[in-house]
């Protein structure tokens, strides 16, 4: 074979075969952010991991017994233990001497609440755990109610628009900032918008000894109130209008942001979700809750730095989607 003869990079990937440690035939719904994220996350780690995954969406619609879509060492936890049983399963490999890489899974549920208390245990003990947040602001598997993850003023069943107040009160958890004060070696926020950040950044966690995190924001189509042919767009959207920051932080130290070249306005991402619908209605307070999301939002950009100076290929714009292979569109 000569020079001119031989397959071009991108030919040699597009014919290679893909590690899916997740398989296809799971049972979550169409669009599903949740589901996106955790194939990204399971075929960027490769196939010598093993998972403790909490209770939730991901767990039921990916092992309804006796069926399984998995094709790695998997177990199941319970929603609050999550970050207690991956101690353990690194304990052991690390006894028998081995250096299989275990990863956490869980959602907003079973991260900002009910299992905190054990991620946090892990990672101040230093468990050599990634431990993965699939965020989609809710307790999705059990009827939309409302997490601490829950964005201010949205709605879910447990937190209806009405008379006394117009959608959840309280303001989202910023879990990013209470895992950086662990002074872990790094944390992390991505989003499905952006597969390519994302990947880059599970190969880095898991090439750190100790403990990591990833904070990954995953839309729900039934949740959110949109089409599961726009999770994309809507995730993108929580990014460019600096809702959900993209950022890297070291030791309890920001280390990296995605620059943000066109910022939009919160209202772009609010009015194409069911779940913000009673703040577009004629009313004083819908107003007012629509300014305070904004300055959330300005806040963010101004605390993280967010705001792009010059086009750049990792910014907000030139991120995007990836080729088989992980190589970047042109």
């Amino acid at each position: 074979m000569t020079a001119d003869t031989a397959p071009s990079i991108p030919d040699l990937r597009n014919s290679q075969l893909r590690f899916r440690a997740m398989e296809s035939g799971h049972r979550a719904c169409l669009g599903c952010g949740q589901a996106l994220a955790a194939r990204l996350v399971t075929e960027s780690a490769g196939p010598d991991v093993m998972i403790a995954n909490a209770t939730g969406c991901l767990e039921i619609f990916t092992t309804p017994w006796p069926e399984s879509a998995w094709r790695i060492p998997w177990m199941h936890s319970l929603f609050e233990n999550t970050g207690a049983i991956a101690s353990g399963m690194e304990a052991a490999l690390k006894a028998q001497g081995k250096s299989t890489k275990v990863i956490a899974q869980g959602g907003d549920g079973g991260t900002f609440d009910i299992g905190f208390q054990a991620l946090s245990g892990m990672l101040e003990r230093g468990h050599n755990v990634l431990y993965v947040c699939y965020d989609n602001e809710a307790y999705m598997n059990t009827g939309i109610q409302r997490s601490s993850s829950t964005p201010h003023a949205a709605m879910t069943t447990t937190s209806p628009p009405g008379k006394e107040r117009m959608g959840k009160r309280h303001l989202k958890k910023d879990i990013i900032s209470i895992i950086a004060a662990h002074h872990i070696p790094y944390a992390a926020t991505a989003s499905v918008a952006y597969p390519s950040d994302l990947r880059k950044k599970v190969r880095r966690a898991l090439a750190i000894e100790g403990p990591t995190f990833l904070q990954i924001h995953a839309p729900c189509p039934l949740g959110w109130g949109h089409e599961g042919d726009q999770s994309i767009a809507v995730a993108r959207l929580a990014v460019q209008t600096g809702l959900f920051p993209i950022i890297e932080l070291e030791r309890g130290r920001l280390a990296g942001a995605m620059p943000l070249r066109d910022i939009k306005p919160v209202t772009d991402y609010l009015k194409a979700q069911q779940r913000f619908r009673h703040l577009f209605q004629d009313d004083p307070r819908a107003r007012e809750e629509l300014e305070h999301l904004q300055a959330l939002a300005d806040h963010n950009i101004e605390v993280y730095g967010l705001r792009g100076e010059a086009p750049d290929k990792l910014d907000s714009e030139g991120a995007d989607t990836v080729q088989r292979g992980g190589v970047r569109w042109a």
